[in-house]
């Protein structure tokens, strides 16, 4: 397939589903969500340090508009919200894993790597 000259081909594919899953916090939304399941609020903002409750709003309702995340509102006495990954946000799994996988081969030749620029031995 060739692109027009008002559709630019974008050289990484993947780049709309980076933005969508690995975006500012969503990867940590989405992480609690798939392993510890259905949570209300302020327990999933307990198992994410660092994370306003203003930043959580915002990327749960990123994450629901974009069908990643239910929302299920209980009309009760005080009522409840709870929040869960759905059956495509859990189609993320094998890749959350394949990215587990290779941190624990690969991330410690990263952290050396640093280490030897932050040093100055720069590779010419």
């Amino acid at each position: 397939m060739t692109a027009g000259p008002e559709t630019p081909i974008d050289p990484c594919p993947i780049t709309p589903v980076i933005d969508l899953v690995f975006g500012r916090w969503s990867t940590q939304v989405l992480w609690v969500l798939t392993h510890d399941g259905r949570l209300r609020f302020t327990e999933l903002q307990q198992r994410i340090p660092g994370l306003t409750p203003k930043v959580l709003t915002q990327r749960l309702r990123q994450l629901e508009r974009d069908g990643l995340v239910a929302r299920t509102y209980h009309p009760e006495v005080p009522p409840r919200v709870e929040y869960e990954a759905t059956a495509l946000a859990r189609t993320l799994t094998p890749v959350f894993g394949s990215i587990v996988d290779w941190s624990a081969e690969h991330l410690g030749e990263v952290l050396a790597a640093r280490a030897a620029y932050d040093a100055g031995e720069r590779a010419s």
